[in-house]
């Protein structure tokens, strides 16, 4: 049996005769049933029955092409991938995001990146931060950023950054005219909550318990730039990661700083049985550079 016999075999049962898989292959008919005799003789059933001329599956041979079929989906990944070497020339990078990086502080990233890369085929994906680290954990993407409430067991991680918290405010709402909000400024206030595995909310929530603040929470959601446009729609108030703020402050919603400082957390994760190719490296150097940037735009 021989990768060639294989691939004969499988063109005759997709095309369904012996002729159109020969045209298919650029062969011959008769070297179409040479190579199914030979293989049937080297597996030791047969494959098909002939009936007047055709060549009619037995059940041995539709289970041994689904086998087959199993085989060339890898054979066709490879291809797949060698084509996207030879048309990019420089491979793949492939991200995962958590949502409140993956709205701007990646595309920003990649932007740049891509300016000095232009031909390295880009994939990003923003799922959930344990969503984040099972894609990593797979092989399935080459780097991830996630908040602190992952679990970091089986990734190779480092801390990406801590970002101080804001606190969003509908245009026009009473504490927009403080400067710097406050436990007691929430007391009563209709509030947006991140979701309550969130560790920042946390953080909060223990800011605001031991103050004896008790805002009215009005809606609970995983990502910061909901908060956002819940908050544009006049929903409420809400704390946020800044890098999910960029295009609010635009459209209305005002920020202001919290205090005692809230930080969200955000981990780098790598796969720990590879080493990093050399423009995963590079485009963590994209990364930090952004980072900056967002941490400037949010403390100006």
């Amino acid at each position: 049996m021989n990768f060639r016999q294989l691939e004969i075999f499988r063109a005759v049962m997709i095309s369904g005769s012996a002729s159109r898989a020969a045209e298919l292959l650029g062969i011959t008919q008769p070297a179409v049933s040479r190579a199914v005799s030979d293989l049937e003789e080297s597996l030791g059933f047969g494959l098909y029955d002939r009936v007047r001329g055709r060549l009619v599956p037995t059940p041995e041979g539709q289970l041994f092409f689904r086998d087959v079929s199993n085989s060339f989906v890898g054979l066709d990944r490879l291809r797949a991938s060698a084509a996207q070497i030879r048309d990019f020339g420089s491979g793949s990078l492939r991200i995962a995001s958590h949502a409140a990086l993956g709205a701007a502080l990646v595309p920003r990233a990649i932007a740049s990146f891509r300016l000095k890369h232009p031909k390295i085929a880009i994939t990003l994906q923003t799922p959930s931060s344990s969503a984040v680290r099972d894609l990593v954990v797979h092989q399935q993407f080459d780097i991830g950023l996630a908040a602190d409430e992952v679990d970091l067991s089986g990734v190779d991680s480092r801390i990406f950054g801590n970002f101080r918290a804001l606190c969003a405010l509908p245009p026009g709402h009473e504490l927009a005219s403080k400067a710097v909000i406050g436990p007691m400024d929430l007391h009563g206030i209709k509030f947006i909550a991140l979701a309550p595995e969130d560790r920042a909310r946390g953080r909060m929530s223990q800011i605001l318990e031991e103050a004896g603040s008790r805002p009215e929470i009005v809606v609970e959601t995983p990502s910061s730039s909901t908060v956002c446009a819940l908050v544009l729609e006049g929903a409420g108030v809400g704390l946020i990661n800044p890098c999910s703020a960029h295009g609010f402050a635009e459209r209305g919603v005002i920020f202001r700083p919290f205090e005692p400082e809230v930080l969200f957390k955000s981990y780098l994760l790598f796969r720990p049985d590879a080493q990093r190719a050399r423009h995963v490296n590079e485009f963590v150097g994209e990364l930090i550079k952004a980072r900056a940037g967002v941490v400037k735009s949010t403390t100006a």
